[in-house]
């Protein structure tokens, strides 16, 4: 998606930034991994194939993406980007007669990151960014049912079940944007800034010192 290209979102833990082609070789790597493969009902691609990919979600209207990097570790000027890299987020716009209904999908790729509460704030960033940037009145996570961390984690950013499909093997889990959720969605990510992606790589010591 365009309009994300140059954006990017800081959290306490994390730093949100646009797939670009610097990510592709990292990820490449990830998805070579079965576990990760079975979590998102994703099927092998060539490197040239990731190319191709990243490049339909930096251009495609209906999908909208970031890498989630380390903040500490991103911080850090000796680290390049790329090493900063524990996984994604996306929003998909699955409905074109209906822009405000979006799928949201999490992977944190790399498993030292699990369990620590990063998944939770990432999808509360990415959900605060839909609704006030992209009009998003009603999220969907689809879930394989084998993932009970992922279903569990939903649920209690309260996520409810509307759907199980057998063939599939997933559950959708659905959260529709009131106004009382969009208050607390807003109020719990007061402390999230976005700023200007290439900017604020090109002068990361001013963040530092802030």
């Amino acid at each position: 998606m365009r309009m994300n290209e140059n954006t990017l979102l800081e959290g306490h833990k994390v730093v949100l930034v646009p797939y670009n082609v610097a990510h592709v070789p990292r990820y490449h790597e990830w998805m070579k991994s079965p576990e990760l493969q079975q979590l998102t009902a994703s099927e092998p691609l060539s490197l040239d194939q990731e190319y191709d990919m990243e490049r339909s979600w930096r251009e495609d209207d209906d999908k909208c993406t970031f890498i989630i990097l380390d903040k500490q570790r991103w911080l850090d000027p000796s680290v390049e980007e790329e090493q900063c890299m524990m996984g994604d987020v996306n929003i998909f716009l699955t409905d074109p007669s209906d822009p405000s209904l979006a799928e949201l999908e999490i992977m944190i790729a790399e498993p030292s990151y699990r369990g620590k509460g990063i998944g939770k704030e990432v999808v509360r960033m990415m959900m605060c960014y839909g609704v006030t940037k992209l009009g998003i009145k009603k999220f969907q996570a689809k879930i394989g049912l084998d993932n009970k961390i992922s279903i569990a984690m939903f649920e209690k950013l309260h996520f409810h079940e509307v759907s199980v499909c057998q063939v599939f093997k997933e559950v959708t889990l659905e959260m529709t944007v009131d106004e009382s959720v969009r208050t607390r969605l807003l109020d719990d990510m007061t402390y999230m800034k976005e700023r200007d992606y290439r900017q604020t790589c090109s002068n990361k010591q001013e963040l530092i010192s802030q």
